[in-house]
Parts: structure tokens; sequence; C-alpha cells
């Protein structure tokens, strides 16, 4: 299956993610024009590397509070034993909100299950029906960020017809599976699936994977089975019955053999004529070939389910990025990126601006320059990076204008506040 990938947003939806390197951004707004000296561009770039490594710092706590919080829901650790169920609850709501804060940071969107049955129910390339028992599930949640559209060379009629189709397609997904603390019951009179070992009750799953068409997203569901279609079903059964039907009719007129052949053995008769015997051995191969033919077919069948369970094990595999407890350092790292970028361009604008400008204004700036520069139409969050610069006190409001310190005091201060991090109680 041959893609061709088109970097363009799905259907014009317009993602709050900044799809460029923060070295490409910074390089973009230093060579703008609006700061005309060169040791203003070099401030500048002091600026940026200062605030860099302030954020660097507030995300490396977040990292480490993480880290702690799911020190008891790891699979791989046993700290879930060393622990009573508030603290449980406790750590698992502040992983939560923790989590859910720093993918919103990242400019990740959550993805409702509806969404996601809906596109695999309507753009699914490969025509399989898959099963997911979410019984052993307390909670599936997915996040995504960024989304391009590619274009599926889709292969119809056993590989004799192709048409082409167009796909969403989203850059950035990360999944959080919790399991349940205690199995459930049966249900509908039906025992459970039993659950994999490595799903330890109340264990905390996290995913992170790259490029998966939103057709694909319950493909990532944990313990995902294939459940042959009505299309399979035919295409196997059909040529089983049609094959299958010629030896029944031959096995029907020589089974009454089988029977006479048995009552012999059983004394319910006094003798077998050698007709019989041979009628008897007949319809003995027979039943073997029948044996044998439904064997081929059941063959066929697990073959078949075996090649769509690869195709979506395939999906799974390439395109994963990270596990568990290593998902929190992609995530931060992407946060981080994301926040550096946002707060870079609003001080920039505010800076070189000719007069106060509105947060609307701004945003409409900041907007028309990346679609200009990068050719990148997003839906730039400037509300969120004004309250970055308030936050580190770069901000003046005048009602509902907006300004920023020049950058020497902006120098000052952003040192000020990288020296608080580590003064010691009595001493400056």
């Amino acid at each position: 299956m041959d893609t061709k990938p088109e970097q363009r947003s799905v259907d014009g939806e317009r993602e709050h993610f900044i799809p460029v390197r923060k070295i490409d951004v910074l390089n973009a707004l230093a060579d703008h024009g609006a700061l005309h000296v060169a040791a203003d561009r070099d401030r500048f770039r002091r600026f940026c590397r200062l605030l860099g490594a302030i954020y660097h710092y507030e995300y490396h706590d977040q990292l480490e509070s993480l880290r702690d919080s799911y020190f008891y829901f790891d699979p791989e650790s046993d700290g879930h034993s060393r622990a009573d169920s508030a603290t449980l609850e406790r750590a698992y709501r502040d992983l939560v909100i923790a989590l859910t804060g720093a993918l919103h940071d990242a400019n990740f969107t959550e993805v409702a299950h509806e969404e996601i049955e809906r596109a695999h129910r309507d753009d699914a390339l490969v025509r399989v029906k898959i099963h997911a028992s979410l019984d052993n599930y307390r909670e599936i949640r997915f996040f995504r960020r960024g989304s391009h559209k590619e274009t599926v060379d889709l292969r119809k009629w056993f590989g004799f017809r192709s048409r082409e189709v167009e796909v969403h397609v989203y850059d950035d997904v990360v999944m959080l599976v919790t399991v349940k603390e205690t199995d459930p019951g049966p249900k509908n009179g039906k025992a459970p699936r039993s659950r994999k070992a490595t799903l330890r009750p109340g264990a905390v799953l996290l995913k992170y994977f790259q490029n998966i068409a939103s057709a694909d997203l319950n493909a990532l569901f944990p313990d995902v089975r294939v459940v042959m279609s009505l299309r399979d079903q035919l295409t196997l059964g059909v040529p089983a019955l049609i094959g299958g039907i010629p030896i029944l009719l031959k096995l029907a007129s020589t089974l009454t053999v089988l029977f006479l052949i048995a009552g012999f053995y059983l004394g319910l008769s006094n003798s077998v004529r050698d007709e019989e015997w041979a009628g008897a051995l007949a319809a003995l191969s027979g039943l073997v070939a029948l044996g044998g033919f439904f064997f081929q077919q059941w063959i066929r069948f697990q073959r078949q389910t075996l090649l769509h369970q690869k195709a979506i094990s395939d999906t799974i595999y390439f395109r994963n990025v990270n596990n568990n407890a290593g998902v929190f350092d992609s995530v931060i790292g992407e946060a981080e990126d994301q926040e550096c970028k946002e707060a870079f361009i609003a001080y920039y604008f505010l800076l070189v601006s000719d007069a106060q400008l509105t947060a609307e204004a701004l945003d409409r700036r900041i907007e028309g320059w990346f679609k200009q520069t990068f050719g990148t139409d997003l839906d730039f969050e400037c509300r969120d990076a004004l309250s970055k610069l308030e936050g580190l006190d770069l901000l003046r409001r005048s009602d509902d204008r907006l300004s920023v310190l020049p950058l020497d005091e902006a120098l000052v201060r952003l040192d000020r506040a990288w020296d608080d991090f580590f003064t010691i109680s009595g001493k400056s």
C-alpha cells in the first residue's frame, strides 16, 4: 500500500500545534527585520535562551512529579502493593491531572471514542472487523496532535483493481489505559476473556504513536483482535460449501453400509457380504476426505485471520515511539518546546510593535506572520502566551492594550527569576 503524504490541515482544521522547530522560529524572528541593530538581536537571543532555561527547570519539576505518581501504576514496578487505596486514588488523580495538563501545554487534543468509531466505520482502509474487550479497563483515553492528509492506493478485488483515497492522519497520538483493580465478573453468563499477564490490576499503560490514520485509532486498543467480516466469511465459506456438497452427496449413499458393518460387530446382524465391506471402506475413505477438506478450510480461515492481525500489528509496531514512563519524557519535552515558542513569539511582536496592541490584534498579526513565513495556518494560543509573560512579570496591561518590558529590563527580570530558583534560605 503506497502512500503519498500531503502536508496540509485536515478539513481546514486550524491546530494550536506549532509544527516548526524552535531554532527555526527563533532565527525567523531575528531575521524579521524589526530589530535593526545587531546588539538588539543578540539581546533577544539571550532573552530567549534564558526564558527557555526557566521553562526547562519548571518542566523538569513536572517530569519528576509525573514519575513519582506513576511509580504506583507502572506495570513493571511493585509500588502498587506498597500503598493503601486512599494513597493510590490520590496518586492516580494527581497523575491524570498532571499528564493531561502537560498534554494540553504540548497542544494535544483529546479524542472522543465516538469520533474513533465513526472514523473507522467511514474511512477504514482494511475492511476487517475489530473487537476489543473493554471490560478489564477503568479508563481508556486518546490524545492527538497535528494532522495532515495522505493519498493511499487502496487495492480491491484481490489486487486486480485499485483506487486512490484520501485519509486523515494524526501526527502524534498518546493513549492512556487504566486497568481495573479487580477482574470483572461473568457477563451474560459467559466468563470474561483472561487478562494478559502484563496487565496487572491497577496498572496504567501509556503509549505514544506517530502518523496514525484516524481510521486506525481503534486498532490501538488493548487486547484488540480481528473478527472475520461478512465478506471474508463469504469468501471462505461459499467455496467450502460448493466443494463439500459433492462429498456429502457421495457419502449419503454409503453411510447405510457403515451402519450394517456396525450392526454386525454389535451382534445385530449375522453376516456381511463382500460388496458391503467394499462399500464400508469407500465410506470411510469419504469421511477421511471430508475431514481433510474441512481441516483445509479451517487452515485458510486461520491464515486470513493472521494476515489481518499482522496488518494491525505492523501499524502498532512500526509507529510506536515510546511506552509507559518513557512517554513522560516525550510529552514534557514537547510541552516545553511549544510553551517556549509561544512565549518567544508573543514577546517579540509586542516588543517591536509601534503601538500597543490588543490581544485580538496580536493574535491576528502572529497568525499572519506564521502563514507568510512558514506557510502554516494555525490557531495561535494568544491567551496562553500572554499568561506566561504575565506570570514572569514581563507583560504590562493598560485596559485592553498590551506591552512588554524592553529587552534590557526583561533580561534583568529573567535573571532575577532564575536566581530565585536557587536562593538559599537567609541568603540572596
